[in-house]
């Protein structure tokens, strides 16, 4: 096996190991409500959830066709860019989940390629136009989601005045089924599809280091799905307990308005091609919903908690992709471009 092969081979390893990841700490957000409020129990919830999230991986490409090529000019980065951008994504989330935080999965990408690629080739290898959209998409959900939320539960608590709490838990407690169905699946589809994207530019670098054509194909699609359906069953219990537990008390009423406001800004991104945070999206949304009872009633110093993880995401991806993309450079390009490798 060739050098470039075997670099092909690592980096398509690591990035099945990122959604892995991605299971195990962004996909628990898509069941945390609906273990929280005991309407499924956590072994009934983690099976739907690792389900549906592989589903809505196979969904669709748009979004992984957005992360493999629309960020960074594939023509100008090499496989250590690639190996870089993913290696640092899957150190920080691996990082976030062992000590329980839900950072972003898709922010710890995008900064990754975005650094990685720097690194290799200069500002001059950023697709400006497709970052301000996804950076827009990124910084818009969390806010969609905290309106979304108090408007939803606000219009949900008008309709109800008159109903008796137990027929409303009960009703909801179905209901609450299908939100958590749609969040799960909605989230595969956008979530899901960022390491079929990176597969991709691995593979397309590869192939054609000069000019490379970034393709989804379906081995990359099932690949990618079998890998955050595997993190999602494993579990990311501490992810659940943050998200599901400990931010604001919920109830199947409360639960079923988060995922459906959640699930529709992520469903709506995904079908734009644009890579949002389902940490965002859901959390933001669960704090909108707890807001409409009082303001007291969300818990502000788990929310900052998180908050910070998410701020911090960027500027330590970005860093450790421009760091780890450098020096990969010097290691792995010389070895690439020797003669033995090419004969």
């Amino acid at each position: 096996m060739s050098p470039e092969a075997i670099i092909a081979l690592i980096t398509i390893l690591l990035t099945v190991a990122y959604a892995y990841a991605n299971g195990m700490n962004d996909a628990a957000n898509a069941i945390a409500t609906v273990i929280s409020t005991r309407v499924l129990s956590p072994f009934t919830a983690i099976v739907m959830g690792a389900v549906m999230n592989f589903i809505g991986a196979l969904s669709g490409t748009a979004v992984a066709k957005t992360i493999g090529k629309g960020i960074i000019d594939p023509d100008q980065i090499t496989q250590a860019t690639v190996m870089a951008a993913v290696l640092a994504a899957v150190i920080w989330v691996f990082v976030a989940t062992r000590f329980g935080y839900p950072v972003s999965v898709s922010h710890s990408l995008v900064a990754g390629v975005l650094g990685a690629g720097i690194a290799t080739a200069g500002f001059a290898a950023v697709n400006t136009a497709t970052i301000q959209k996804v950076m827009t998409a990124l910084a818009l959900s969390p806010i969609f989601g905290i309106i979304g939320g108090f408007i939803f539960m606000t219009i949900l608590y008008w309709l109800l005045r008159n109903r008796r709490p137990a027929w409303v838990s009960n009703i909801f407690g179905k209901l609450q089924v299908v939100s958590a169905v749609f969040m799960a699946f909605s989230h595969g589809k956008n979530d899901g599809q960022n390491a079929m994207g990176m597969i991709a530019l691995a593979y397309a670098v590869y192939q054609s280091p000069e000019q490379p054509v970034v393709e989804i194909v379906l081995w990359m699609q099932i690949l990618g799905a079998l890998a955050i359906f595997l993190g999602t069953a494993v579990g990311g219990w501490r992810v659940i307990q943050t998200i599901g537990m400990r931010v604001t008390l919920l109830r199947p009423v409360h639960g079923f308005a988060a995922e459906t406001v959640a699930g529709g800004i992520i469903e709506g991104a995904s079908t734009l091609g644009l890579p949002v945070s389902t940490t965002h999206t859901i959390g933001s949304s669960i704090v909108g919903v707890g807001a409409t009872r009082r303001l007291s009633a969300v818990r502000w110093g788990i929310t900052r908690n998180i908050v910070l993880s998410w701020i911090v995401t960027y500027p330590a991806c970005f860093g450790m992709a421009l760091v780890i993309s450098f020096l990969l450079g010097l290691v792995l390009d010389p070895v690439i471009a020797s003669p033995a490798s090419s004969n």
